[in-house]
């Protein structure tokens, strides 16, 4: 078992949401069919798109969902096509421990939009991803019931797996997480919209954390997640997600976690890499103590490594801080290469 970083990571890669280009890198033609293609020990290794992922519209659009490839080639599969499926997700799976993760966010709800078949493979995935990491999973869907076959295929040796999320709107993932005894993810949604700014995310976290303590849930299993939105499509995104882990870390003590997608906050923009570690960064000098990543990108290392003199840190924080309107100077350096 690797060494886990000193913050709580959440690895983010065995996710169904995650796409890559079918015009990219990571998507290869041969002889009329089509591959993901990954790296092993022995070089590439090609895993082979299923016909009817290459008739879907996502598909049309020049997109395909890595994991979902896989865990249909694993699932439904059969020979080196299958083997390959779970080859794929076991590499994912055992490079975020050994990147330092504390758990692995497994995510099945673009797989399918059957909910039988989503529990089903959500129950496939938690063993192939415990199979191959001594890492507790966490179980991410908008279905309570996916969430609870997820949860019922965790092995609570390994520590406690986590509910990836409960809300103000979503009580009965609050009501699971009390019976089973997970640590949760709290997420700053409202019970009917997203909050506006750092102080719907307050308000919402109040009434939630009420909420979770009153069934019991220990603050040291909670991790507040302020809801990290894209920068791109509002200038105060990032300030009202830090202004949110400061006062959630004051009012809500210590113990608790504070969390987040920091990710989300670059979709859109240039150097998208810099700019999560830099936010990432900002949000632990808030008060954050974990996130939902790439830990082999975020991390204690990545974050200790930047440094906060040069312009590149400066124009990634006023950025972030609402300080360089719709990123216009941190755009232009980066089209211009000074970044």
């Amino acid at each position: 078992m690797s060494e886990r970083d000193a913050l709580i990571l959440i690895g983010e890669k065995l996710h169904c949401t995650r796409v890559y280009r079918t015009d990219g890198k990571f998507v290869v033609e041969k002889d009329g069919d089509h591959y993901v293609r990954y790296r092993a020990e022995d070089g590439d290794r090609l895993l082979p798109i299923p016909a009817a992922i290459r008739e879907g519209d996502l598909w049309s659009r020049g997109r395909v969902r890595q994991c979902a490839v896989a865990i249909a080639q694993g699932m439904l599969g059969s020979g080196e096509a299958a083997e390959l499926g779970v080859d794929y997700l076991t590499r994912l799976a055992a490079g975020q421990e050994r990147d330092g993760a504390h758990f692995l966010d497994l995510n099945v709800d673009e797989y399918t939009s059957d909910p039988s078949v989503r529990a089903d493979a959500m129950t496939w995935l938690c063993g192939v991803a415990q199979e191959a990491s001594s890492l507790p999973p966490a179980i991410d869907s908008s279905s309570v019931e996916v969430l609870r076959a997820g949860i019922a295929a965790c092995d609570p040796s390994r520590g406690r797996p986590m509910i990836n999320s409960v809300s103000l709107e979503r009580m009965d993932a609050a009501d699971l997480a009390a019976e089973s005894g997970a640590e949760v993810i709290a997420s700053a949604a409202g019970r009917d919209t997203m909050p506006a700014d750092a102080s719907d995310r307050i308000r919402n976290f109040e009434a939630l954390m009420e909420e979770l303590r009153r069934r019991g849930i220990a603050d040291d299993r909670i991790h507040l997640d302020p809801l990290v939105m894209p920068v791109a499509t509002d200038p105060q995104h990032g300030a009202a997600v830090i202004e949110a882990c400061r006062a959630a870390r004051t009012q809500f003590g210590g113990t608790i976690h504070i969390t987040g997608g920091f990710s989300n906050v670059s979709f859109g923009l240039p150097k998208r890499k810099l700019i999560n570690t830099v936010f990432t960064q900002l949000c632990v000098d808030a008060g954050a103590d974990g996130g939902i990543v790439d830990p082999a990108h975020i991390n204690s290392g990545a974050l200790a490594a930047l440094d906060r003199e040069n312009r590149a840190y400066a124009l990634a924080r006023d950025l972030l801080t609402g300080k360089d309107d719709f990123g216009m100077n941190f755009i232009t350096a980066a089209r211009e290469g000074e970044i």
